[in-house]
């Protein structure tokens, strides 16, 4: 039996198989990444946190500085009569009340066994201070929003032969009797005397009313502008609560008013002092936190205050 064949011009199948399997396969294509979508909503930048620096006058004695940490605090230093120090922190910075006799080493010390609180409370006014710079204050104009017990009231401007301002409480208005030449300025200082006679006619209602539940008798009351408490009390029975508290839901004032009256049995704020709240007053602690996020929030209608 013969062989097929072979064409001299027919190419070697298994060669072409070898050599196909010598060639380097072929690099692969490339995949292209997914680019990530650009963003909808552009991150606002974070705030600088910066601590306030109390003003000083040009009579004013200069201001002291001490080392917390990482931070530098400027502080008003006064003397008095007082036994202990005292810190207080506004919208200003830190002002401390010392001892007359008290040498600067134990004023620092003082300081530094509080850096924690004061530090939280320099940063929240400063906070607090660039948010309020942030917002324009209110335009004392024709049917300007004004916040009262919580909600708004509208400002109604009217022509009159003399001033007078009357709260409409059903529909939310208070009338303004406007004289020719009144200017804005005392526009402005008439709404502020009818809040401030507001806020003394509620407090007498509400201190009247939460005394007995509390247990205690107060002596007096009278109305504050403080920067930075809410209410005090004397264990004369002496209280003085901030009348801008009338601005606010009637809820926080008067947890604000069983706080002050609480004190007449505790003059701390120790556990106790707490369970006697918490008796009139179950949630105080969502009250305390309402009452610091709607003080931000709150529109700026006195910037003098």
């Amino acid at each position: 039996m013969t062989s097929p064949k072979t064409d001299a011009n027919q190419p070697d199948l298994f060669a072409q198989e070898l050599v196909a399997t010598l060639k380097p396969a072929p690099a692969p294509t490339p995949v292209a990444r997914p680019v990530p979508p650009a963003p909808l909503f552009k991150a606002p930048p974070v705030p600088t946190r910066t601590l306030p620096i109390p003003p000083v006058g040009p009579n004013d004695p200069p201001l002291r500085k001490i080392q917390l940490g990482s931070h530098t605090v400027h502080y008003v230093l006064r003397r008095s009569a007082r036994r202990s120090h005292g810190f207080m922190v506004c919208d200003d910075g830190l002002f401390v009340t010392s001892p007359n006799r008290a040498p600067l080493d134990d004023i620092e010390r003082a300081i530094r066994a509080k850096q924690r609180w004061i530090l939280t409370k320099l940063f929240e006014r400063g906070e607090r201070r660039a948010l309020r710079a942030e917002r324009p204050p209110v335009e004392w104009v024709d049917g300007a929003q004004l916040p009262y017990l919580g909600a708004d009231i509208t400002l109604r401007l009217e022509p009159a032969a003399r001033s007078h301002c009357v709260h409409d409480a059903a529909t939310r208005t208070l009338h303004l009797g406007v004289t020719p030449g009144l200017e804005t300025w005392q526009i402005r200082e008439r709404v502020k005397l009818w809040f401030q006679d507001e806020a003394k006619r509620i407090f007498r209602e509400r201190l009247d009313l939460y005394a007995p539940h509390v247990g205690v008798t107060y002596h007096s009351f009278a109305i504050s502008s403080a920067g930075t408490r809410w209410g005090s009390c004397t264990v004369a029975g002496n209280i003085r609560l901030n009348w801008k508290l009338v601005h606010y839901p009637l809820a926080l004032l008067d947890y604000v008013v069983v706080h002050e009256l609480a004190h007449l049995r505790e003059m701390n704020h120790s556990p106790a002092f707490w369970a006697v709240v918490g008796e009139v007053f179950p949630d105080y602690d969502g009250a305390k936190a309402a009452l610091k996020k709607r003080s931000v929030e709150m529109p700026v209608l006195f910037p003098d205050e």
